[in-house]
């Protein structure tokens, strides 16, 4: 008993310093795994939503892509275009469209000064308390406060725009396939619908809108803000500047960000070459230097 015992040990232990049963063993389970894997990806993916639509009518018009200012990795935000663009917010979009996310000190050295953004929330009333009575009382805004909303409530909304919800614009850029370009085309992209095509009382037809029918009428038209520099209000103008506006809103931090990015990769740089010197010019050689040792006559 104990020799056939040690007749299939010195059998298996040939076999495995030989290695052909070994690679087939090894190659069953690759394969085994490999089939698992594959299988599992199968089932994931039919178990996945993937029907996509070559429909515009479903999708909506794809936005052209647009140069903006902000997109490029060495360069802020335009910070004229985020006043420009708050005038516009702040007269057109925030009748309907709320900033929840948006606080008045947030402006405060971006598109105004303190003093200015202390006046702005000063404007507003806000509710506060309760007081030393219990009761709740009304104050003016002070920059800690958030935008205002133009609704109480969401039934609210519902009811002063038939029934349709104004979105927030906090996060709209980042919520959006396209980003500010799908925000300036939608806000631009009003036209009379093809021949064909037909749209429900009460809304709108904006190619760029998924179905192509929005509840939002055109709002922005030649002329209608004033900005405070001079520059002429076009449609197109106060497009681009509410949507940089909005591009800033969704991303606060884009410009700090992207200081502190350059800053790492200047750092990191100098670290990297100091590194490469001393590595080439200082520890080489002592590295690589023959020590000979020669024993005394």
């Amino acid at each position: 008993m104990f020799s056939r015992v040690a007749h299939q040990t010195a059998r298996r232990s040939m076999q495995r310093s030989f290695g052909q049963p070994l690679a087939a063993e090894n190659s069953k389970q690759i394969a085994l795994v490999s089939a698992g894997i594959v299988g599992a990806a199968g089932f994931g993916y039919m178990l996945t939503n993937n029907t996509l639509s070559a429909n515009m009518a479903d999708e909506g018009l794809h936005p052209p892509s647009h140069p903006w200012y902000h997109k490029d990795p060495l360069h802020t935000f335009d910070h004229a275009a985020i006043r420009r663009g708050y005038q516009v917010y702040r007269e057109v979009c925030s009748a309907c469209h709320s900033l929840d996310r948006i606080a008045w000190r947030n402006l405060i050295d971006v598109s105004h000064s303190e003093d200015e953004v202390k006046a702005l929330a000063e404007e507003v009333e806000y509710e506060d308390g309760p007081d030393d009575e219990g009761e709740m009382f009304q104050r003016p805004g002070k920059p800690s406060d958030y935008m205002p909303k133009p609704y109480p409530n969401e039934e609210a909304a519902r009811a002063g725009n038939a029934g349709a919800l104004p979105p927030d614009l906090s996060l709209i850029v980042k919520a959006r396939h396209g980003g500010a370009d799908y925000v300036f085309a939608l806000l631009t992209g009003y036209v009379d619908a093809p021949a064909g095509v037909e749209v429900r009382e009460g809304l709108n037809y904006n190619p760029y809108f998924p179905g192509g029918a929005i509840a939002m009428a055109r709002v922005l038209f030649d002329g209608l803000v004033e900005y405070e520099d001079g520059t002429p209000a076009t449609t197109s103008q106060m497009a681009r500047d509410v949507t940089t506006f909005l591009a800033w809103a969704a991303e606060p931090e884009h410009d700090d960000r992207k200081k502190m990015g350059m800053k790492a990769t200047i750092i990191l740089s100098t670290l990297t070459l100091l590194t490469v010197y001393i590595k080439r010019f200082k520890w080489a050689p002592l590295k690589t230097r023959k020590i000979v040792y020669n024993p005394p006559k």
